[in-house]
């Protein structure tokens, strides 16, 4: 069996990528449908010499993935892609210091003091100019302050200074134009539904253009994306076109890769055009334009306009995205046969198949189910392809002489509105799991945008849903010191998708701390930031900013603690509750699953996906699943309890408890939290076994130790019972003790109480039931066996069937340097429901 491995994931393109032949209702994939569509040409419209296609994978025909060669994983959790638009930048150094050896006081204002690594030039994702000295004396032409000094080399995030100096730091905002010689200028001719923009109209209206030099002169953040992607653009200047080998089948994931790719290069090469007015930039793009309609290749496959892949929708809405960037910014420099020739190839290839789903043509029954009809898609798939859609739509809106450009439009705003825009819940989470709202934030945000700069508003998208305007700092608060919580599915790799939506939605919500958030992140470097990004921001992002957050919505419920925000070798729990159904198949039977960070390093950590196309694996969220049979979404897979082996019940409706210290974060980025400080989060997850059981996790001694405790009430003899926790270390237990090496880095857990006989031992990451049993030649199992457990992850565990009343408390103790071993504590035993904030003082 090949593995899909998706390798680092963040973030960062939209769409999902290898849905499987299912539509998350059990129904499969319709075949091809030869629509006519508008036009006569035979592959949409665009002409050109012939240039043939890359080989495709010689296996393609045999391969379990339809040809997909499956990437080698970063690590061994399954972390965030790297987005090839940043691929060229070589990371810098790690901050020094830890937890142990910090200093400063609970809701203290403070500033930076120095550090050697170095943050300037192109050696890391800090602009260049931003000094390694974030004192006063380093601001940009408003006198704002630049806080990020390095990129860590093995996380990819912001490594910001220590101190506890205020000075040249202040409360994020946007500075008044009077302040700023850096702001956007006020848009000379505004659009109106009456009167749509000139081109170009897409997310950068001319007046942008125009004003964009003389702003990146000034901000060094927009000077160093430019020079990014204008590198990015010229290196890629002589690849061959984008090979349409197919990754997973037409009838599974089709070409949402090569999608992505086209997208992502269009992009660039037509930025670096406008910038530089190089024609080398345009040709470029129109090579890759006639290769992706078809006009180029010697090997067409599928029917003359479904180049495509209708019944892969995502890849259709990349394209379109990727054709109306192409058409839309370098619109001046296209001839008249040559827009003609752009603008058939979107009507023919792209909005004919949108149109049929949207009004759910029979045709299209094979792939219509992302509008939401009859249930609700209130994720990533429906927000790419609404938005791929839109963007398509209005950039031929006046050239387009069939008008479906605009019936189309008229279909994909109401359909994103009951659909893309209910993805967040009411408090920020989103629906599909943490690397999803990537896809779905982006797609958002590129529909909403190009919407007002098209028109002037987005139809009341964003603000049609309150979880919208918190769905950016569920993003915050769901990233970790080393990575996400990433339950659930990851996501396969993602290319053109960043989480740089988090700079629109700041806009959009008057939240100044989103952009300033994100601007540091290495995924910045793309166009859409030189857009969205308002120069005008300043300030400290995580100024009185709470360090702890419950997401209270029972749809996804979770909540999270932390030391601090910008520390990255400080201390970092997540642990998992909601409902386990509606999440658009892409779950975990995961109650009570957590994660832990602490020295830089994740200790207790999520497995992932698996293998997309393999069987049933999006086919329902109900019971008997076959979903559930797969090691990675089923529970003993998780970081959780199992009880005889058997799965949570998908019903479960835990109950929760919540409190916290209320902790903020001042304007400096070295905090030091009171002894006192702390957090937990307990639930009531008996309805998920059917025996009594509570969960819960806390912080102790000034949140330097971590307890999780696992309450059980009158449990039946010789039922068994499993504490299972997921890690990449080395583990070597002991009776109550578990000593755990990771990167040189050492934590210890102690087994405080437990049922009778109860000591840590470690398993392999393979299935514990084959009840019910694995299919003959299945991959249920087999995937663990050849994988997981060859590639490093152990499974910490407490196993009994002692039965009884009993409390399993297991302390974590992560080795601090200069934290002596008479400083760690051993608290009292307190039931979880005795909790509080000072029970364990």
């Amino acid at each position: 069996m090949s593995h899909y491995q998706p390798a680092y994931s963040n973030s960062p393109g939209p769409g999902e990528g290898y849905r499987d032949d299912y539509d998350g209702g059990g129904n499969t994939y319709g075949g091809y449908q030869d629509d006519p569509g508008y036009g006569n040409g035979r592959n949409g419209g665009l002409a050109s010499e012939s240039y043939p296609m890359g080989p495709r994978n010689p296996n393609a025909a045999t391969s379990p993935t339809g040809g997909y060669v499956p990437k080698k994983k970063r690590n061994k959790w399954l972390w965030v892609v790297l987005p090839i638009v940043i691929i060229l930048i070589v990371i810098g150094a790690v901050l020094g210091g830890v937890l142990g050896s910090r200093a400063g006081n609970k809701n203290n204002s403070s500033s930076s003091s120095s550090s050697d690594n170095s943050g300037s030039g192109n050696g890391n994702a800090i602009p260049s100019g931003v000094t390694t000295n974030p004192t006063a004396t380093s601001t940009g032409a408003n006198g704002q302050k630049y806080l990020a000094v390095a990129t860590n080399s093995q996380w990819m995030l912001p490594v910001y200074a220590t101190g506890t100096d205020t000075a040249g730091y202040s409360a994020p905002t946007f500075l008044a134009s009077s302040d700023s010689k850096e702001s956007w200028p006020t848009d000379p001719s505004p659009p109106s539904n009456s009167s749509l923009r000139d081109h170009p109209r897409l997310i950068a209206p001319a007046y942008r253009w125009q004003a964009l030099p003389s702003l990146i002169a000034q901000d060094p953040y927009l000077k160093y994306w430019n020079d990014t992607i204008i590198a990015n653009a010229s290196s890629s200047l002589n690849d061959p076109p984008q090979n349409y080998t197919l990754d997973g089948g037409l009838t599974g994931s089709g070409l949402l890769d090569p999608a992505r790719q086209v997208k992502l290069r269009i992009k660039n090469w037509s930025y670096a055009y406008r910038m530089t007015n190089d024609t080398k930039y345009a040709d470029r793009v129109m090579l890759e334009l006639q290769t992706a309609a078809g006009n180029n290749s010697d090997v067409p496959w599928g029917t003359d306009n479904s180049r495509w892949n209708p019944n892969h929708f995502l890849d259709l809405a990349e394209l379109c995205n990727a054709f109306a960037i192409g058409y839309d910014w370098l619109y001046d420099h296209w001839t008249d046969d040559q827009r003609d020739a752009i603008m058939w190839s979107i009507l023919n290839l792209g909005l004919t198949y949108g149109y049929a789903a949207l009004t759910l043509d029979a045709s299209a029954s094979g792939y219509s189910w992302w509008t939401g009809t009859p249930n609700k898609v209130n994720g990533n798939w429906n927000c790419v392809s609404n938005g791929g859609l839109t963007l398509a739509s209005l950039a031929i809106l006046d050239r387009d002489p069939t008008q479906l450009a605009q019936k189309v439009l008229a279909l994909t705003v109401p359909n994103a509105f009951s659909n893309c825009f209910e993805g967040p819940h009411s408090d920020g989470t989103w629906a599909e799991t943490a690397n999803y709202w990537y896809f779905g934030t982006t797609g958002a945000a590129e529909m909403s945008s190009a919407l007002t700069t098209a028109y002037g508003d987005d139809r009341g998208l964003a603000a049609s849903n309150p979880g919208f305007a918190l769905t950016s700092l569920f993003h915050m608060y769901i990233q970790g010191p080393t990575s996400l919580f990433n339950y659930g599915d990851c996501g396969p790799n993602k290319y053109s998708t960043t989480a740089n939506s988090l700079m629109y939605w700041g806009s959009v919500f008057n939240e100044p701390r989103y952009m300033l958030y994100q601007r540091d992140h290495y995924d910045s470097s793309e166009p859409w930031s030189m857009f969205w990004y308002d120069p005008s921001v300043s300030g400290t992002w995580w100024d009185q900013l709470a360090i702890d957050h419950h997401f209270d919505d029972p749809a996804g419920e979770w909540a999270t603690a932390r030391t601090d925000w910008t520390n990255l070798d400080g201390a970092y729990w997540a642990m998992k509750s909601g409902a386990l159904t509606g999440h658009q198949t892409h779950g975990d039977l995961d109650l009570g699953d957590f994660v832990l960070d602490a020295l830089g390093e994740r200790w207790a950590g999520e497995l992932g996906s698996f293998q997309y196309l393999s069987d049933g694996y999006f086919s329902k969220e109900d019971q008997d699943s076959e979903r559930w049979l797969y090691y990675r979404k089923r529970t003993d897979g998780q970081n959780t309890i199992i009880i005889n082996y058997q799965n949570q019940n998908v019903g479960a409706q835990p109950t929760t408890h919540w409190d916290s210290t209320g902790t903020l974060q001042g304007l400096a980025p070295t905090l030091e939290v009171d002894v006192s400080d702390t957090a937990y989060f307990w639930q009531d997850l008996t309805s998920a076994v059917n025996v009594t059981w509570s969960r819960g996790i806390r912080f102790l001694n000034q949140r330097k130790q971590v307890l999780l405790q696992d309450d059980f009430e009158n449990i039946g003899a010789g039922t068994d019972v499993m504490w299972r926790m997921h890690t990449n270390a080395t583990v070597v237990a002991s009776g109550n003790t578990a000593n755990l090496t990771l990167n040189g880095k050492s934590l210890q857990m102690i087994l405080l109480s437990g049922p009778e006989g109860a000591t840590f031992t470690t398993m392999a990451a393979v299935r514990l039931s084959q009840d019910p049993p694995a299919p003959t030649g299945s991959p249920y199992d087999i995937e663990n066996q050849g994988w997981v457990s060859d590639d490093g992850v152990t499974v910490v565990a407490i196993d009994s069937q002692a039965g009884g009343t009993f409390s399993i408390q297991v302390l974590f103790n992560p080795q601090w340097d200069g934290m002596d071993s008479s400083a760690f504590v051993t608290p009292k035993s307190v039931a979880l429901t005795d909790w509080s904030l000072t029970s364990h003082s």
